[in-house]
């Protein structure tokens, strides 16, 4: 049995995991309207990892006989000038969410909670792929510039991204 402490700041990571989604789709939005198709197309299996993990979260809670709690997700920007800038603030939003689950990694180690731990070591080297992933592309656009047909190779490049479920949701 999960401790209410460990259950509540589930749920908040579980919000922010939805929060994340919802970003992500909102620069899915942003770029489509822009019609830079492949970079919306990866801002939109962002979106699906982001449920995806907000899916393991809950799965978890259930497992452990706890209970899910749903609460409304804060807005989220809905325009981004360039993509790099968009990237920036991902990589930014990143960061950030590493923090939160570097956050409940120490919480369940304070508490002595193991299973919670081991089941966050998959979220802790996830964060890193997000992060570098992020930067990755951060460099590309800075490189770019404003090159059209470099901004055209890269938008083609993104398009080629497919949505691949996780493992923890994969039972692997």
């Amino acid at each position: 049995m999960l401790s209410k402490t460990i259950e509540a700041a589930i749920n908040a990571q579980i919000n922010a995991e939805f929060w994340s989604a919802y970003l992500y789709l909102s620069m899915a939005a942003n770029f489509e309207a822009d019609g830079k198709k492949g970079i919306a197309n990866w801002f939109n299996v962002q979106f699906k990892e982001e449920q995806a993990h907000a899916q393991i979260f809950m799965n978890y809670l259930y497992s452990r006989g706890a209970r899910v709690l749903l609460k409304p997700i804060e807005a989220v920007d809905t325009e981004w000038a360039t993509p790099l800038d968009a990237f920036k603030a991902t990589l930014t939003h990143e960061k950030k969410v590493t923090a939160l689950i570097n956050e409940l990694y120490a919480l369940a180690e304070s508490e002595h909670d193991y299973a919670t731990r081991e089941m966050l070591t998959w979220f802790v080297n996830e964060q890193v792929e997000e992060e570098e992933s992020a930067q990755e592309l951060i460099d590309k656009f800075t490189l770019i510039g404003d090159n059209g047909f470099g901004i055209y190779t890269l938008d083609k490049e993104l398009a080629a991204r497919v949505y691949a479920e996780p493992s923890p949701l994969a039972g692997e």
